[in-house]
């Protein structure tokens, strides 16, 4: 199962490098589009909807930690369900 939460956090790493590539060479979202895609890139990123909120800013290397521990909490608590699951033989 560590190898599995593993794979959340390393999944979450790969998100917020992903965005963070992707933003350096953008501006400020001015399409339709663009919007819809800085919406998924805070859906996928809690800790960047809690800076836009609280109208903070938030260094990329502590929001890649930050999504990382994220998914990792995620993976754990999905792959303690699935466990327990099967378990009971659920599935």
């Amino acid at each position: 199962m560590r190898y599995r939460v593993a794979r959340w956090a390393a999944g979450g790493f790969l998100v917020t490098a992903f965005w963070a590539l992707y933003a350096f060479p953008t501006f400020v979202p001015t399409t339709s589009a663009e919007m819809l895609l800085y919406t998924l890139a805070r859906f996928t990123q809690p800790i960047v909807a809690v800076g836009a909120h609280l109208h903070v800013g938030i260094r990329v290397y502590w929001v890649l930690l930050a999504n990382v521990a994220t998914y990792a909490v995620a993976g754990l608590i999905v792959e303690s369900l699935a466990t327990k699951i099967r378990s009971c033989g659920l599935t």
